[in-house]
């Protein structure tokens, strides 16, 4: 008798994911606060969305340092591809975020507008691909007699 066993194994550490979640939500606050201030004119949207692309860049640091030494190690074991990916969209989620955050420290209705808006949406696009990229792991398949 054959027994075929599908097993997807974690590719993060949990606190790694957990460190995870925090760029993923903040920045997708940010793009929500960012037209929200767009619809009304309320300054306190854009000061709200600032705070959340500051929050976004810590965190998005810490998983950033994590991940280039899961990328260190993953280069000795020989498993770099999917590992070099996710720190390229970390890279660049952090980067821009960094753009979006002194965008956003400008003044009022300078700071959001159009390069606030797609700086804000290129930010949440690299989170979310960052975190596709960490969850989709393959599965393992198992066969035993």
């Amino acid at each position: 008798m054959t027994a075929v066993v599908d097993r997807v194994r974690p590719r993060l550490h949990p606190l790694h994911a957990i460190l995870l979640s925090f760029p993923i939500a903040m920045f997708s606050a940010a793009l929500v606060t960012d037209i929200t201030y767009l619809r009304t004119a309320e300054i306190q949207w854009s000061n709200f969305s600032a705070w959340l692309i500051a929050g976004a860049l810590v965190f998005g640091g810490l998983v950033g340092a994590w991940a280039i030494v899961d990328l260190a190690l993953a280069w000795r074991r020989g498993g770099r591809g999917r590992a070099l990916a996710y720190v390229v969209a970390l890279a660049l989620m952090w980067v821009l975020g960094l753009f979006n955050a002194f965008q956003h420290s400008r003044d009022a209705w300078s700071s959001v507008g159009t390069t606030g808006l797609v700086l804000s949406i290129l930010c949440t696009v690299l989170a979310l691909a960052a975190g596709w990229i960490a969850y989709s792991s393959p599965a393992v398949r198992e066969i035993a007699r």
